[in-house]
């Protein structure tokens, strides 16, 4: 099962069926996702409550597929290192709530994971400046974050674009995932300025198709984009 050439899907179990979670990651991984994106939120630094790491070491055990866990929380640090017994492979934080960002990095990477750093669509690249170098994937917030099912916000096509220019000129090899908004019309458009993992929750979990043909459709639309 062939991906999209350089793009990375990494569905968003927010929008799954809870109630059988494990066999819909499952399904997840038959369709060929990349990831899985775990949203992890509490209710402070954004709205929603969604899933601590009990939820994170369930759905590890119905999937050899990298966890992609993103944790929308206040003071990260007291939290990262559950997420990562739990079975994390990737913890993501947001800058806006680390003012100590570099040590939390380091944190993450020496307990072995990867790391990456979200930026909120108010939130001006420049903020990632210093830290960049140390980054195995830096995430694009393309809604506010807080609830799924929202639409993207157009002006995030350029913030992409610029953070792609970004990395290759300093020839980083940081992955670029976007997050928010991302279905059939959006996809193509925010590969086409760079970026390289998608995150997408209600277009690839709901009652209209099954996982496999909504990962299907995703993956045709950035391979017409690319033609």
């Amino acid at each position: 099962m062939g991906n999209s050439p350089g793009v990375k899907f990494a569905p968003s179990i927010l929008s799954a069926d809870f109630s059988r979670l494990g066999e819909q990651v499952a399904e997840t991984t038959r369709a060929g996702a990349d990831y899985i994106h775990i949203d992890v939120m509490d209710g402070c630094f954004v709205p929603g409550i969604t899933i601590g790491a009990p939820v994170v070491a369930a759905v590890r055990r119905w999937t050899d597929l990298p966890l992609d866990v993103h944790l929308m929380i206040e003071a990260p640090q007291h939290q990262i290192e559950p997420f990562v017994d739990a079975g994390a492979d990737i913890i993501t934080v947001h800058v806006e709530v680390c003012p100590h960002i570099h040590r939390v990095v380091e944190m993450i990477k020496g307990l072995g994971v990867k790391v990456g750093v979200a930026l909120n669509p108010g939130t001006p690249l420049n903020t990632l400046e210093d830290i960049l170098p140390y980054l195995d994937l830096a995430l694009v917030m393309a809604v506010n974050p807080g609830y799924g099912g929202q639409a993207f916000i157009e002006a995030m096509v350029d913030k992409i674009a610029r953070l792609r220019a970004e990395l290759d000129r300093r020839g980083l090899a940081t992955e670029l995932e976007v997050d928010g908004g991302i279905n059939t019309e959006v996809a193509p458009r925010v590969v086409a300025v760079g970026a390289g993992v998608l995150v997408a929750g209600a277009a690839v979990f709901n009652s209209e198709q099954t996982v496999a043909e909504a990962l299907g459709k995703l993956r045709s639309s950035v391979v017409r984009g690319q033609g």
